[in-house]
């Protein structure tokens, strides 16, 4: 039997959710608490491998569990009750044998939040990037929209990807601000190259910030030039929002 599990966490005291040799990732911990329910060892396969920092609402992850002795729908409070407090499984599904986390997943859905105000706020500083400058809002909408279809995008794709391709689909791409000052990226692809939606982010940063138009979107992306595009925005403003199959 393989069990799909929905995981929230918040990333920022981890390297990551892919398990690593020197550092403490989200998948570690996972593995760790299945491993103690299981009194065996548990290896778990991610959907996506999000960076060090980075926040996930619903990251996907697999395991084989031929002896789970837990009712499912019971499955996640018993391991809430295991894991560390930053870290939650809030769904359980039984899936097929074949079914593969990454590869079967139809679509992703991200979110980058960007607080923009005069001065920062503490209860944001987790999950936001604090910017003081004014942007325009209106610019970075219609920017954002340039970005829907199928592109290559090697322009937002950082250096150190092992993708064989840049070209990927993007299905919706959105900014919205919040009443709280909060200024929301929500993009939707097939799938994202390395920091890609942060890139993207920091287009649109520059786009509101008058430093890019929003009608250079089009040559940054046939460009297929890094240097061309915004900067990586840091990791705390970003979140996983969701993985359809």
């Amino acid at each position: 039997m393989q069990i799909l599990l929905t995981v929230a966490y918040d990333g920022t005291n981890y390297a990551g959710w892919q398990r690593q040799e020197n550092a403490i990732a989200v998948q570690q911990k996972l593995e760790e608490a299945l491993s103690t329910l299981l009194k065996r060892k548990v290896s778990v396969q991610g959907a996506s491998r999000t960076d060090a920092g980075v926040h996930a609402q619903g990251q996907m992850a697999c395991f084989t569990a031929p002896d789970l002795r837990v009712p499912l729908d019971k499955l996640p409070m018993v391991l809430v009750g295991l894991l560390p407090l930053d870290i939650s499984v809030i769904a359980a599904a039984i899936v097929p044998e074949e079914f593969n986390p990454r590869f079967d997943a139809k679509h992703k859905t991200y979110t980058y939040s960007i607080y923009n105000a005069p001065c920062p706020n503490p209860l944001f500083t987790r999950y936001s990037t604090f910017v003081p400058h004014y942007l325009d809002i209106d610019n970075m909408k219609k920017a954002a929209q340039l970005f829907i279809g199928r592109h290559d995008f090697a322009s937002f794709c950082a250096t150190g990807s092992s993708a064989k391709t840049t070209v990927r689909e993007v299905y919706a791409c959105s900014v919205e601000k919040q009443s709280n000052e909060m200024i929301t990226l929500t993009i939707t692809g097939n799938a994202f190259l390395y920091n890609m939606v942060r890139i993207i982010a920091g287009t649109l940063l520059y786009v509101g910030l008058g430093k890019i138009s929003a009608n250079d979107i089009p040559a940054i992306i046939a460009s297929k030039d890094r240097k061309r595009a915004g900067k990586t925005m840091p990791p705390e403003g970003l979140v996983l929002l969701n993985i359809r199959y």
